[in-house]
Formats: C-alpha cells, structure tokens, sequence
C-alpha cells in the first residue's frame, strides 16, 4: 500500500523478481516464485472516466490474456495450448494450472493506481508444468523445431500486449477485446454446477460487460456469476450466482 504514494504517474515502471518468497495469492494464498518462473510486478494508470476505469475488473482478464498472447502471437508458436481460465489464471488446455494473475487497484481523485502482479511458469517443469514443456511436446507432435522462449522475453512482450490490449478496450469497450479473449480461453462450451456440488447445471455463456461470468441455466435466463473466493471453485467447476 505504503508504495502506491511514491510511484511514478506513468506506466513504465516495473519490478521483475527472479525468486520469490513472499507472494501473495488469491485469498492470502502464499504464491512461491522458484527460479524459472517469470514473475513481475506492473505499476499504471487507469483513468477512472474512461472504457476501463469504469469496468475495471476487466483488467485482470487482459493481464492474462496479454500472457497467453506473448507466447501465441509469435509466428510458429499459434499452436502452443496455453489458454485463459476465467478469472485470472493461465492454464495449460483445460488441465493445469501455469500461472496467474493478480490485480490491486486504489482510486485517488479520479485515476485509478493499478499494481499488476502476474508469473507464469517459464522454465521449471515441477511443482506442475512449464511453457517450455509445452513448446517441448508441440515439437514432438508437430515435428517442428521451436526455440525454447526466456522469462525475460515473455515478460516484454506481456507488457508490450497489454498495452496494446488496453488502448483498443479504451477505444472500442470490450467488445474490442472479447473475441480474442474468448478464443483462447478455456470455458466455451463448457457446464459448471450453480451454488454446490448438487446444484443445477449450467453453461457458460461468456463474460459481461463488467468482466463477470455469464451462465445459461435450463429454463431461465442468463445470469452472471462472480467469484467470491470461498464458494467460487473452478477447478470443481463450482460457481455462485451474485
């Protein structure tokens, strides 16, 4: 907190950790960065009149797609399986987990200060799998000869993306930026349970204007759904209507 005060009013400044101990997760989670996980940290600003100061959670949606688009923008690379989880993890497909994003943002006067955190594992295949693992098993399947990527590269053009992601959402609104998102993410078409383990099935629709879930349950409308931490698990594909 103590840290937003002193930051510059531009974006441009970034923290880049090449280890580290005290990250913080999702609900005071503790989020460990070994080596080969690249891991930074993004100070910017959001007008609070603007496309994105009025739906800020949507940020944390075109963190990590920029993430996913690092990697799947460069020419041979399209193929990669790295994808978005709603809302704010980067996945392998559907099957594990390669990192995340966090997104803390406090309003002074009318601009929002925005400090982006987000790591993604680059290099180290355990505790779970890594984005050159993946570009490892594309070349065996595919016969093609693709570079292992660095943590530093991947992080540049993360920023690089974001930006560009940012001043088409500010121009157009989401609509700028949802058919991209929706094409690498990992939910099109799929069921989650409403409120529970035996709670109704429902699909999922896409996200809102607001960068909250929408779902389609059988006989009624759709809905939009938001995760509250404790009753929102995807990985049990649990969510709670708000």
């Amino acid at each position: 907190g103590r840290l937003m005060y002193k930051l510059p009013e531009e974006m441009g400044l970034i923290a880049i950790a090449v280890r580290q101990t005290q990250g913080k997760g999702r609900g005071g989670n503790v989020w460990l960065s070994p080596v080969g996980c690249a891991l930074s940290t993004l100070h910017m600003t959001i007008p609070l009149y603007s496309n994105l100061g009025q739906r800020i959670p949507f940020i944390q949606h075109l963190v990590s797609l920029a993430v996913v688009e690092a990697v799947r923008s460069i020419p041979g690379y399209e193929g990669i399986e790295l994808r978005v989880k709603w809302p704010n993890d980067i996945y392998y497909s559907d099957l594990m987990k390669l990192g995340g994003v966090l997104v803390n943002s406090t309003l002074i006067e009318t601009t929002f200060h925005i400090l982006i955190g987000f790591g993604f594992n680059v290099n180290n295949s355990n505790p779970t799998i890594c984005i050159n693992d993946l570009i490892r098993k594309y070349n065996k399947e595919e016969g093609t000869q693709l570079k292992p990527l660095t943590a530093d590269c991947l992080i540049a053009r993360t920023v690089t993306v974001l930006e560009r992601l940012i001043d088409i959402f500010q121009e157009k609104g989401p609509n700028g930026v949802l058919h991209h998102y929706y094409k690498y993410w990992v939910h099109s078409g799929k069921q989650v349970r409403l409120r529970g383990e035996e709670g109704p099935l429902a699909w999922i629709v896409g996200i809102d204007d607001c960068g909250f879930l929408q779902v389609h349950e059988e006989g009624k409308g759709i809905e939009s759904v938001h995760p509250d931490g404790n009753s929102f698990d995807m990985l049990r594909n649990l969510i709670v209507p708000k």
